[in-house]
């Protein structure tokens, strides 16, 4: 486990992996694989009404002040994002197939993610309090505003069926229970603060769950058997360029735009992740009926990589001299 850590590779990771697999390795069918639907619908479900729960309305709210720096990150998580994923449409179908394409273009839509972006930007001495609101507040929105791209950019593409009536799913799934965790909230917060190891197992078990999910159903329909492993390594690739483009811009963005050192730091983290936590269970509810295990798979591999790159450049910025950049 030391040599893994040593590349940001933790037990979700590996649990997420392993999920995957099995799923491919043990399809569910018939009566199972209808409980299996069920239990990933409460399973989400429950795990909004965590993120509600956990989310303080005070907290997200406080630093709304400092607009300039979370439009910035916000610009990066849903308007550089979605440009970059159409403008490599060129790849579907000569390079990847359709359906890795629409994988791509998804996970350039989900917010950003919440843990690991202030995570890193505490590693590399940045404003941990912007990072908060930044990252808290794409994830907030990100409920709405993603479906709402998927619904807009995947159907101009012809690279997915999803329509309005995902909306509603959206709503039912994520959003009731969201909006009943903020309400709740008083009344748990307490709990949820004295037993938050617990709970962190049961919102990741939820997670792992949806994984399987994903790729019993594609195994199921035979995805599989249409990709080979060149296109995995081109999707592997593709990922690294993404977030490489994406890094250069926010990094560029933070310098060009005046920001002092702590708030480039947060547009650096914040505006470069994607958010698999999040991004998960949406595609399950967005893409019902369809290989989610092809789709989310970009997804996958591009949080493993943000973790690798994020990890390494978050210790980067942490061991800078004080005094080259006072």
């Amino acid at each position: 486990m030391k040599f893994l850590s040593r590349f940001y590779i933790d037990g979700f990771i590996l649990g997420i992996i392993i999920a995957g697999v099995l799923g491919s390795v043990f399809p569910v069918s018939g009566t199972a694989e209808s409980i299996l639907n069920w239990a990933t619908k409460i399973a989400i479900g429950f795990l909004f009404l965590l993120y509600g729960a956990r989310l303080s309305p005070q907290e997200a709210w406080k630093g709304v002040k400092h607009w300039r720096l979370h439009t910035v990150v916000l610009a990066a998580t849903f308007v550089l994002f979605p440009l970059i994923g159409l403008a490599l449409r060129f790849l579907s179908p000569t390079l990847i197939s359709d359906e890795l394409y629409t994988g791509i273009l998804y996970m350039c839509l989900v917010p950003s993610t919440v843990q690991s972006s202030i995570a890193f930007t505490s590693i590399a001495k940045g404003n941990v309090a912007g990072a908060i609101v930044s990252a808290s507040f794409s994830n907030l929105i990100g409920v709405f505003v993603t479906p709402l791209l998927v619904v807009l950019l995947m159907n101009t593409t012809g690279q997915a069926t999803v329509d309005f009536s995902s909306i509603l799913d959206i709503v039912v799934q994520l959003l009731i229970p969201f909006i009943v965790g903020q309400l709740i909230r008083p009344l748990v917060i307490g709990w949820l603060q004295k037993y938050a190891e617990p709970t962190k197992y049961v919102d990741r078990g939820s997670i792992l769950l949806v994984v399987f999910a994903a790729f019993s159903e594609s195994m199921k329909e035979g995805i599989w058997s249409t990709i080979t492993i060149w296109q995995i390594v081109i999707l592997t690739i593709v990922c690294c360029l993404i977030l490489a483009l994406v890094l250069g811009v926010t990094t560029l963005a933070g310098r060009k735009l005046g920001f002092d050192l702590p708030d480039q730091i947060v547009i650096i983290f914040c505006g470069s992740k994607k958010s698999l936590a999040t991004g998960l269970p949406m595609a399950a509810v967005l893409f019902a009926g369809q290989p989610v295990g092809l789709i989310v798979l970009p997804l996958m591999i591009f949080h493993q990589i943000q973790l690798i790159v994020c990890a390494a450049m978050a210790q980067r910025f942490a061991n800078r001299d004080p005094v080259s950049v006072s």
